[in-house]
């Protein structure tokens, strides 16, 4: 990782085109680092423990460096971070999965499902609203609560519609997101053995993870009362 974190690094002094072409070797050859590090650690580690992402390909999983500027008041063309989701569909993803955040000062893993549609977002509303001690299980589990702290993510001000405002984990309801994150310092990418100790923190968020598809891939028909 000491090669990208070191490109990213100049990037950031340097976020122009001009600078861009003339280092385009070292991101593309950082790029190449990364995508191996999913093919050959990432993904066969975490299909040991969740087989719906084996067939998954590196690639597929990696984001693009460059911004999309056209409505952004930020005209900076390129990222200055690599982003990796790793899930059912790679980065296209609707459902939930686990991403790699790698960025100098500011890396983190985690994971979830962000931005949900308003069909999706109702579906893992009634989930927590019908299984809610089935999630407490999962949010009270003394490593979970180390790792991640708590789920996190954009909220509503107020109960959604549908939904009782006397619910006692209305928090819960209220969210638009439903994520869970830890920060990395750069001494953690450099670890020799940062596969191990990525696929460790993946491993914990895994039941979060089950939680948001079971609801996102099956449903729930029942009418909240």
């Amino acid at each position: 990782m000491k090669q990208a974190l070191e490109f990213l690094r100049e990037l950031k002094q340097n976020n122009n085109r001009e600078w861009f072409i003339e280092n385009k070797s070292r991101y593309e050859s950082s790029r190449k680092m990364i995508i191996q590090f999913l093919d050959q650690k990432m993904i066969p580690g975490l299909a040991a423990f969740d087989p719906s992402v084996q067939n998954i390909m590196g690639k597929q999983c990696l984001f693009r460096i460059y911004r999309d500027i056209r409505f952004s008041k930020d005209k900076t063309p390129y990222k200055t971070n690599f982003g990796a989701s790793i899930g059912l569909a790679g980065r296209k993803l609707q459902t939930a999965g686990y991403y790699l955040h790698i960025e100098p000062g500011n890396s983190f893993i985690g994971g979830g499902i962000y931005h949900p549609t308003s069909e999706e977002l109702k579906a893992i509303r009634k989930e927590v609203y019908y299984s809610i001690d089935k999630l407490n299980k999962i949010r009270s589990n003394p490593d979970f609560k180390k790792v991640f702290g708590d789920i996190t993510g954009d909220q509503l001000q107020r109960a959604p519609l549908g939904f009782p405002k006397d619910f006692p984990h209305l928090e819960l309801l209220r969210f638009k997101d439903y994520l869970v994150m830890k920060s990395l310092t750069d001494e953690e990418l450099l670890k020799p053995d940062l596969d191990q100790y990525l696929l460790g923190i993946f491993k914990l968020q895994k039941p979060f993870n089950d939680f948001l598809n079971e609801a996102l891939l099956n449903g729930n028909d029942e009418e909240v009362s």
